[in-house]
């Protein structure tokens, strides 16, 4: 978490409740929708509505932060070094955690629609090399899935009243491979709900219908998925129930605090019914118990030996580990020329999908019009695009070697670097030629990919790749073209 907003949160912590409950006490007590005797403490320099901003953005950043952490974990699942005989054990664990990275995509777009029904600015940034804030979970790390990292999953989605030996013993483990006390992600949305009920802090107008032709819903963002009933149908994988992607519009206090109650409820599993598999609680906790289940030595096959923290470009002094509390968090560069590449691409088609997210606040109406892709419906059509494209260069990453003429050595993984910004121009007609820029740096990747190795000309993925981006520059093109798209 970046400076500016630690400073705002780190002065008043011991303070956000009147009782000056101890720090990690208080962040508890936050975090539970149904402690609302508690009274907020407005920090300084903020009025409510503003505070409430903010920590919305925090939320944001760590909704983000989860989704692309359990996507690395999923990614690094399976290979040729699993056992055949835990074959469809480990596919079905990475099909569940990848259904939970896609509900923390529909977590974090639904955040996004409460900052706009709240006349905020979005925020789809995350923390970035180096890390740094005990408000979040737990030290930002893209690691290979095993037992400890789960151990830090499990507890960041416990409800606050998970207790006993179990408990205790996963906390701890949890503790030792954070570096220091892992806080549950519902503590900051408990905050949020506390304010949001509160008509002294946000009057009935601080939230803006007029702002719902804007926002995500659920028909445009979650396609594909069962709405409500997680499983309603099959997933990909025999008995793996298919995730439910929650998207709720905002339009008012009770719709506000209804999408952070049932974000809450999809996270922490409040009555801690086991027999409930709709939780992220729930479903990380089974897979941490058959994992821990096994030798440590088949656990150790469970995931590929893929690189920590991997990284695109050296930092300019390799020997200095970045900190975090008690933790230490090192990079592992990408020096083979190839896979810089295809990280490169990886890179490049993540900030694809964020900036199409991003534009598609700044659109109003409807996806299509008359069968015809609107900009909004287009830009909605490529998000979809990017998620498939992430999942398959992660598959190409994951088995290309993290450096040159290595044998036996690690393989790469994706790296999810955060572009330089995020911002987006003011003019839509300079969006879409930002989202021509985009498209045309993919293409350059993907020539200097072929003449890096010859026979990735012939490659399918690729030239699926460069047929689908054809397709999106002759619809950006015609779009610039179109009356009204101009500065």
């Amino acid at each position: 978490m970046r400076s500016r907003v630690h400073r705002h949160l780190a002065s008043v912590v011991p303070e956000l409740f009147e009782d000056h409950t101890p720090v990690m006490s208080a962040l508890s007590v936050a975090g539970s929708l149904g402690a609302e005797e508690q009274r907020p403490v407005l920090p300084p320099e903020f009025n409510w509505r503003d505070y409430t901003i903010m920590l919305l953005h925090v939320a944001a950043e760590i909704e983000h932060s989860l989704m692309v952490q359990y996507l690395f974990a999923a990614y690094s699942m399976g290979g040729p070094q699993v056992p055949d005989e835990l074959r469809e054990d480990v596919r079905g664990w990475q099909e569940v955690i990848l259904g939970i990275a896609k509900e923390e995509m529909g977590h974090l777009v639904t955040v996004q629609n409460l900052l706009t029904a709240l006349g905020g600015p979005m925020n789809l940034d995350r923390e970035d090399y180096p890390w740094g804030s005990d408000f979040y979970p737990f030290a930002f790390n893209l690691r290979p899935l095993s037992a400890k990292s789960l151990a830090t999953y499990v507890v960041a989605e416990s409800p606050e009243t998970w207790s006993g030996p179990e408990a205790d013993a996963i906390k701890a483990v949890a503790a030792e491979t954070a570096g220091h006390y892992v806080n549950r992600v519902g503590a900051l949305y408990g905050r949020v709900d506390a304010i949001l009920k509160n008509r002294d802090f946000l009057p009935d107008e601080a939230f803006h219908e007029d702002t719902l032709p804007y926002q995500a819903s659920w028909d445009e963002w979650g396609r594909g998925y069962a709405r409500g009933e997680r499983g309603q149908e099959a997933g990909n994988v025999p008995d793996v129930k298919s995730p439910e992607l929650l998207v709720f519009g905002v339009f008012s206090r009770d719709s506000a605090r209804k999408a952070l109650h049932e974000i809450g409820e999809q996270g922490e599993a409040p009555d801690l019914d086991e027999q409930d598999e709709t939780s992220h609680f729930n479903r990380f906790l089974g897979i941490y118990r058959a994992l821990t289940e096994l030798p440590p030595d088949q656990q150790a096959l469970v995931a590929r030996p893929i690189a920590q923290n991997p990284v695109t470009a050296h930092r300019l002094n390799e020997s200095t580990a970045v900190g975090y509390a008690s933790v230490e968090v090192t990079t592992s560069p990408i020096t083979d020329p190839v896979t810089a590449l295809w990280a490169h691409l990886f890179n490049l088609r993540y900030r694809m999908l964020l900036t199409d997210v991003a534009h598609a606040f700044r659109l109003a109406g409807p996806m299509d019009n008359g069968g015809v892709l609107t900009g909004r419906g287009a830009l909605v059509h490529r998000a979809f695009a990017e998620m498939y494209n992430l999942r398959a260069v992660a598959g190409r990453l994951v088995e290309l070697p993290l450096e040159k003429d290595v044998p036996g050595g690690q393989s790469a993984g994706p790296p999810f670097e955060m572009p330089y910004s995020l911002e987006l121009p003011h003019h839509d007609h300079d969006c879409w030629l930002l989202q021509r820029d985009l498209v045309q740096a993919s293409r350059l990747l993907v020539e200097q990919l072929s003449e890096a190795d010859p026979s990735y000309a012939q490659d399918p993925y690729l030239i699926a790749l460069r047929e689908s981006d054809r397709r999106a520059l002759d619809q950006i093109e015609h779009i610039l073209g179109r009356k009204g798209c101009t500065r």
